[in-house]
């Protein structure tokens, strides 16, 4: 049997965001998954490989090898693969290119989030990083509020700049406080180890995604964001004790383990409960996302 390799471009062209998200719900409608974390270490160089088992829909094992002396030689920092098993019998079914399903998975993740706790008259999209995650939120969620007025922030003016310039209407904000003031949904995807968006300059009614922490020592948003808001999480098992933005908060009292509404896996009470409510989605990105993302990219492959 002929093995499928998935590359970037002529998967991604097969893809769609609704389709995804569509993936995503009936994916949490089946048995929740078994996953596990593998980090290896040579000197500064990572290899880290998730995986996860969903009874009914497969394994899937992700791979990246990280480099990072490979930009000074011209080659790319994470070079990876996602191995697709079947749930019947464990064969090989694909291999699909690394950086094609973490791109969806990652905006995927939160866009389902926005999908289901923002307003439904959002105007106005503030992205804070113009990284490569970024310009993915700004393609995912124009699918989602096509009429919506998109705004990035950036550290380095520099590369908000170079980001505008790649998508039509995409205005640069100069004041980060001022764009929260202004914004209905907030998606932040930074490598912040700091709080970049405080609590005070929230407003009722907002909606506020967050992709980029993922270790213990990260943080995007203050406790006082994390007291204000109703907070939600794509799973209680990648999240809760293993990144920053919760595990700092329930360390000092600002959340409480009870308060944190739901996961996918309850996605009936993924909703506001008031216009004037604020919501918190973190994204913590599991293995069990990268599987139903790769389970996703076959079908689609297929036909």
């Amino acid at each position: 049997m002929d093995i499928p390799m998935i590359p970037f471009a002529e998967g991604q062209a097969k893809l769609s965001w609704p389709g995804l998200l569509a993936a995503f719900e009936a994916g949490h409608r089946m048995p929740r998954a078994e996953i596990g974390d593998t980090f290896l270490y040579r000197r500064d160089d990572t290899l880290l490989s998730r995986s996860a088992w969903i009874d009914g829909m497969g394994v899937a094992v992700k791979s990246a090898v990280i480099m990072p002396g490979n930009p000074g030689r011209g080659q790319p920092l994470i070079n990876g693969a996602v191995n697709l098993y079947s749930d019947e019998n464990g064969l090989l079914e694909a291999i699909v290119d690394f950086h094609l399903v973490t791109k969806w998975k990652t905006a995927g993740d939160s866009l389902l989030a926005a999908s289901k706790l923002a307003r439904k008259d959002v105007k106005n999209i503030l992205i804070v990083g113009a990284g490569v995650v970024g310009r993915s939120v700004r393609e995912a969620y124009g699918t989602l509020f096509p009429d919506a007025q998109f705004t990035i922030w950036n550290r380095s003016p520099e590369g908000a700049q170079a980001m505008a310039a790649e998508f039509e209407g995409l205005t640069v904000a100069g004041d980060l406080e001022e764009a929260i003031g202004a914004a209905d949904v907030i998606v932040s995807a930074t490598m912040s180890s700091e709080p970049v968006i405080r609590g005070a300059w929230l407003k009722p009614g907002q909606h506020i995604d967050l992709i980029g922490a993922y270790r213990p020592d990260m943080r995007e948003v203050d406790d006082e964001a994390m007291a204000r808001a109703s907070v939600y999480v794509d799973s209680y098992d990648t999240t809760v004790e293993h990144i920053g933005e919760l595990i700092e908060p329930l360390k000092s009292g600002a959340l409480k383990r009870e308060e944190i509404v739901a996961d996918f896996y309850d996605l009936s009470a993924f909703q506001r409960q008031s216009d004037d409510e604020i919501t918190i989605a973190k994204n913590g990105g599991g293995a069990h996302l990268d599987l139903m993302t790769s389970r996703y990219i076959l079908n689609a492959w297929n036909g």
